[in-house]
């Protein structure tokens, strides 16, 4: 969880700085969000699946202890960087945070805990997205103002550094020491449920099983990357859509729905992961997809209006509940997914789950907000309906989406079963 959450921090903390990169580097909104965006996406493109199969095989702790250190170096690179095209590769090195952490965590967590206790364990884990969100906001809006404060500094053999340059330096020195802590702490867990006692599926055998899954697997996807849109291009915007819309300082704006997203964002993802606990116990088996669905339902609408709302006053009690509500969801897609699919293939399903989620949401989220600012208002200060526009329609689609899954997951729970144990009761082979 404390990785996850340094891994936030690295990410998000670009929020607090839209208005001083676009002045130092000439750049638009459009621009600016494909480095909150796609820059970050990029990584798993390329690189996600490849150490998701490393996390099947072997050691998942030392996989995660590299990830942060590569991660943290990169973060630094985003303070050196000197143009547009130097920070776009920045940050794309940031984008390891994730493709060698989720999978791998995910991956380890389903070992530690029984199927009953795996939302909560999860939404544990989970909880650092908006606890590292939170913290991005507060200690970077607090870091931001100190810097500001000292202007420009010039150190030997690197230069003069602006006050934005020096914030990403500051925030990667955590991750250094936190590689070691990982490795020299965490307990390798012993794999479980596993048919291949050699490791990582072929890629064969993999494909095999997504394409037998792939309705359940489609849903699932397709539901979280464009709920991800909304989701992501709210975290990336909302500091800058405060700061506009109602005049507020960056600093204030960040301290104020940093402090919502950790306190409330962390509350509903334990919250929603306990609730699917709860109906998982109760023998409801597709509990965290039927959950999901119905979280998103509940964001849509208070999504919708947030951005909205005719004042501070009444916009920060909004984002307050928007960031219960978009947490609920956090823990469930994991779940399902670990819960429906073999050991050896867990890290690499969750990777190809973060490509497509990632790519779409994270990727297209800030960005399809800002063409929509940039091209089709044509106002800056017009951030706010290109919010709601986008959570109408795109969070519109995902709740659909997980809502006609939920009867392919039923099936494919029964399948995973019968891959696992060909023996147990009610397999085909059993029944032979």
């Amino acid at each position: 969880m404390v990785a996850y959450i340094v891994s936030f921090v690295d990410r998000q903390v670009i929020t607090l700085l839209v208005e001083p990169i676009r002045r130092d580097l000439g750049i638009s909104d459009t621009e600016i969000s494909l480095l909150m965006g796609l820059a970050f996406a990029v990584f798993y493109v390329t690189m996600g699946l490849p150490i998701a199969r490393l996390a099947d095989a072997r050691s998942r702790r030392a996989l995660i202890s590299a990830g942060i250190l590569l991660w943290s170096l990169a973060t630094a690179c985003c303070g050196l960087a000197r143009n547009f095209w130097q920070l776009f590769l920045a940050r794309v090195g940031v984008g390891v945070g994730e493709a060698a952490l989720t999978p791998a965590a995910y991956s380890m967590i389903a070992d530690y805990f029984p199927a009953d206790k795996l939302g909560r364990a999860i939404g544990v884990y989970a909880t650092g997205l908006f606890l590292g969100a939170g913290l991005a906001m507060m200690v970077g809006g607090y870091v931001v103002g100190l810097v500001s404060g000292a202007g420009a500094l010039a150190l030997p053999g690197v230069g003069t550094l602006r006050p934005w340059q020096l914030t990403f330096l500051i925030v990667s020195a955590p991750g250094v020491l936190l590689a070691a802590l990982i490795y020299c702490t965490v307990r390798e867990p012993r794999r479980r449920n596993q048919a291949n006692a050699e490791g990582a599926v072929p890629i064969r055998e993999l494909l095999g099983f997504l394409w037998l899954n792939r309705k359940a697997f489609g849903c699932i996807f397709f539901g979280y990357a464009t709920g991800g849109m909304a989701f992501n291009g709210f975290l990336f915007w909302i500091p800058e859509f405060i700061r506009r819309t109602y005049g507020w300082s960056i600093a204030d704006a960040g301290m104020v729905f940093g402090a919502e997203l950790a306190l409330l964002g962390g509350a509903g993802v334990m919250a929603g992961g306990s609730l699917s606990d709860w109906l998982t116990k109760r023998g409801l088996e597709d509990a965290p997809l039927r959950c999901a669905a119905l979280f998103f339902a509940l964001a849509l609408p208070v999504m919708a209006a947030t951005p909205l709302m005719p004042s501070a006053a009444s916009a920060i009690p909004m984002l307050g509940l928007m960031a219960f509500v978009i947490s609920l969801q956090q823990a469930l897609s994991p779940v399902a997914l670990q819960l429906m699919t073999p050991n050896e293939m867990r890290a690499q399903v969750v990777a190809i789950f973060f490509l497509v989620a990632n790519l779409v949401g994270i990727g297209g989220g800030a960005t399809v907000i800002a063409l929509l600012t940039d091209y089709v208002f044509q106002d800056e200060a017009a951030l706010r309906y290109s919010l709601s526009a986008v959570a109408l329609v795109v969070m519109s689609l995902a709740t659909a989406s997980l809502a006609l899954g939920l009867k392919p997951y039923r099936e494919s729970l029964a399948r995973s079963l019968a891959w696992r144990c060909p023996d147990a009761p009610g397999t085909a082979s059993s029944q032979a």
